[in-house]
């Protein structure tokens, strides 16, 4: 494995451990309850899938309008 590439997996895995101490620290010594957190990561998984999906919506209008006006030239 290069060198970026093992750099690459030590940030995936420094960040999965920040995001789980995280996890831990919300629970164990803020009363979280781990369902808010659930619930929490529910909605932003929700909020995630609807901007991607509107992103992609705005594209294939944007295609669309773009297929549509290719057709015609300047008015003079």
């Amino acid at each position: 494995m290069s060198r970026a590439g093992r750099r690459y997996v030590r940030s995936i895995l420094i960040g999965t451990a920040c995001l789980a101490a995280l996890v831990w620290m919300a629970v164990r010594q803020f009363g979280v309850a781990p369902r808010e957190l659930f619930e929490l990561l529910l909605a932003s998984g929700l909020v995630v899938v609807i901007v991607i999906g509107l992103a992609g919506a705005t594209v294939l209008l944007w295609l669309a309008l773009r297929k549509c006006m290719a057709g015609r030239g300047p008015r003079r």
